[in-house]
């Protein structure tokens, strides 16, 4: 007996933080929004987390320095994150889709897989079960997504991009290599700017370019990703929805508004992230295990150092010696610190070890 073909869902939120923003202030329709950091009149040193459409219109990209957003689109509305808010309208949402299937495995704060095999017969019952999601979430939530729908998560997040926003593309398992030929080979999941750019000068720009690449050729050049890619740019993808084991770290990180090498700000700085984390991991009923600092110089030169406690813990005590210990291991005084950022990881739900002395 033959194993039925798969049918994976790529659900991903339109322009996320913007669009919640939207919902709860309609004034914002359509004016150019875009949530990140604070501006400060093209002066500001953070960067965009996310941008409507209207404000693309004008060049603006997540990612992108805020001072450049500003210089591109002066007059479009500038607002803070408010982590608190998303990650609710997230809850909401990912409730819904996992009534929908027993297999999913959530990405991100807005993105989710969902593997629908035993939910429907094929593409066409599938067409109508992603409707009924889009519907519902509009629905309950005024909000919009895009699906992408294809034999593996691979084709199914890449079929996600191609309509946005409020879209739904099909592409069934004949259709794969006919479908990723065309498209940019940056499209395809892990080719960063780095890996483009080596594709690149091989002559390789597109997905089709690089399905009918020697194997051999790519495994020289990249070693074990080279054969990846060979086999992603023939839509080949086996990986299993998986369910998430709940939130894997809580972070936060902030870029001060000029260089410093003022030890004491950047210590006073870490404590105040460290003072968010643990306000996070507390309303989270958390507790965390590894402590992670990130350190950031002028010339964007990043350090990252971790230190796995020997207990778990959800004091911010415990939290602020390990971050300062992390901190003073690799900073140089010397030099000038552009971004200081905290995570902690390893959590669990519940701390069984409520009293550290």
């Amino acid at each position: 007996m033959t194993e039925k073909r798969r049918i994976i869902f790529h659900l991903d939120m339109d322009h996320f933080f913007t669009a919640v923003e939207e919902r709860e202030r309609p004034e914002l329709k359509g004016k150019p929004a875009v949530v990140g950091a604070d501006p400060k009149e093209g002066k500001g040193r953070g960067v965009v987390s996310t941008a409507n459409y209207e404000a693309r219109k004008f060049g603006i990209r997540s990612g992108m320095p805020i001072s450049k957003a500003w210089k591109l689109c002066p007059q479009a509305v500038y607002l803070p994150l408010n982590f608190k808010l998303y990650t609710q309208v997230s809850k909401e949402i990912m409730t819904i889709l996992h009534a929908y299937t027993d297999k999913f495995e959530q990405w991100g704060i807005d993105e989710a897989f969902l593997d629908v095999t035993s939910q429907v017969k094929d593409y066409t019952e599938a067409e109508n079960l992603a409707r009924r999601i889009k519907t519902e979430i509009k629905d309950s939530q005024s909000l919009t997504c895009s699906i992408g729908i294809g034999p593996n998560k691979l084709v199914a997040k890449i079929a996600s991009d191609i309509q946005k926003p409020d879209g739904l593309t099909i592409v069934k398992d004949d259709d794969v290599e006919r479908f990723l030929a065309p498209l940019p080979v940056r499209k395809l999941l892990w080719v960063g700017r780095k890996t483009e750019q080596k594709l690149q000068a091989m002559g390789i720009r597109t997905i089709g370019d690089l399905a009918s690449c020697d194997p051999t050729v790519l495994a020289e050049t990249f070693g074990s990703l080279g054969t990846q890619l060979f086999l992603m740019a023939h839509g080949i993808d086996r990986s299993e929805v998986e369910e998430n084991e709940g939130v894997k770290s809580i972070s936060r990180e902030t870029t001060f508004q000029e260089d410093t090498a003022d030890a004491g700000l950047v210590i006073q700085t870490l404590h105040n992230l460290t003072e968010q984390v643990h306000r996070d991991v507390s309303e989270q009923h958390l507790c965390f295990k590894t402590v992670t600092v990130k350190i950031r110089y002028e010339n964007f030169e990043t350090h990252t150092r971790s230190k796995t406690l020997q207990f778990i813990t959800n004091r911010l005590q415990d939290l602020n010696k390990a971050s300062t210990e992390l901190l003073a291991s690799c900073i140089k005084s010397e030099r000038k610190v552009r971004l200081i950022g905290v995570r902690v990881s390893n959590l669990m739900e519940t701390c069984k070890q409520k009293t550290l002395i």
